[in-house]
C-alpha cells in the first residue's frame, strides 16, 4: 500500500505542519507525526538529513523519501493519491487555485505575523495591510460554500492551516475579521466544523499563548 509507511516531521504551532496533516487527513492517511521539540535551540538530524536546504518543517516522509514545503508536499499527496482530488477538474479552474493557493503563500502569514511582531506604532499599518490582503480572498469566495465551490480543496487547506493564528492577529491588532469579512469569517467556522481540519489544527488559545510568550521574548510585552 502507498501509505504504509507514511512520516510528517512537524511542530505542533507551524501553520504550514497543520495544513499538511489537514490534508492527510482529508485523503484518510495513517502517518506517523514526529514532533521537533525546539525549533529555536536546535534541530534534529532527522530534520537537518530531510530537508538540508532550508532546514524547516515540515517535511512528509514517504518510504523514507523526503519532500519538503507544504504547497509541494500538498500537492504531492493529491498526486500520490488521486482519489478525492483536491482540485477541480477543469483546467481554467484548476489554474485559478494554483493562483489563489500561491497568493495565500507569499502574503497571509507574513501579514499576520507583522501585527503581532511589531512595534506599537507599526500594527495599525500591519493591520490594514493583512485587512488589505483577506479582502482579495473574501471576494474570490463570494457566497459559495469554499473556494471550489461546493469542495473543501486545495485552496481551502492552504489557508484554513493558517487560521489558528488569526485570533493573535486580531488581540495586537484590535480587529475582529468578521466585522469586515463576515462571508470570510463564516467559511472559517464551516471549515473548522470539519473533522479533518478541528481534528488536525493547534487550538487557537494555545497559539495565542505561544505568541503572548514570543513577545515577552523580543521585548514587546
Amino acid at each position: 500500500m502507498a501509505n504504509e509507511n507514511v512520516k510528517l516531521l512537524s511542530m505542533w504551532a507551524s501553520p504550514f505542519c497543520m495544513r499538511v496533516k489537514v490534508a492527510l487527513a482529508e485523503k484518510d492517511i495513517a502517518y506517523e507525526e514526529i514532533l521537533e521539540a525546539d525549533l529555536m535551540n536546535g534541530k534534529s538530524e532527522l530534520l537537518l538529513k530531510s530537508n538540508p536546504v532550508h532546514k524547516q518543517v515540515p517535511v512528509l516522509l514517504h518510504d523514507d523519501k523526503p519532500i519538503a514545503e507544504s504547497f509541494n508536499i500538498i500537492t504531492y499527496i493529491d498526486e500520490v493519491w488521486p482519489s478525492k482530488s483536491f482540485f477541480p477538474t477543469d483546467a481554467y479552474e484548476k489554474s485559478r487555485a494554483r493562483f489563489w493557493a500561491n497568493y495565500i503563500d507569499r502574503k497571509v502569514h507574513p501579514a499576520g505575523r507583522a501585527i503581532w511582531s511589531s512595534p506599537t506604532e507599526e500594527v495599525e499599518a500591519a493591520k490594514k495591510e493583512f485587512l488589505d490582503i483577506l479582502m482579495y480572498l473574501d471576494g474570490t469566495l463570494g457566497d459559495k460554500d469554499f473556494f471550489n465551490g461546493d469542495t473543501f480543496g486545495f485552496v481551502d487547506i492552504l489557508l484554513i492551516g493558517l487560521t489558528s493564528w488569526f485570533p493573535a492577529y486580531e488581540k495586537y491588532g484590535d480587529f475582529k475579521i468578521e466585522d469586515h469579512y463576515p462571508k470570510l469569517a463564516a467559511w472559517i467556522t464551516r471549515s473548522w466544523a470539519r473533522e479533518t481540519v478541528s481534528g488536525s489544527l493547534t487550538s487557537p488559545e494555545k497559539i495565542t499563548n505561544f505568541v503572548v510568550m514570543m513577545r515577552k521574548m523580543f521585548g514587546l510585552e
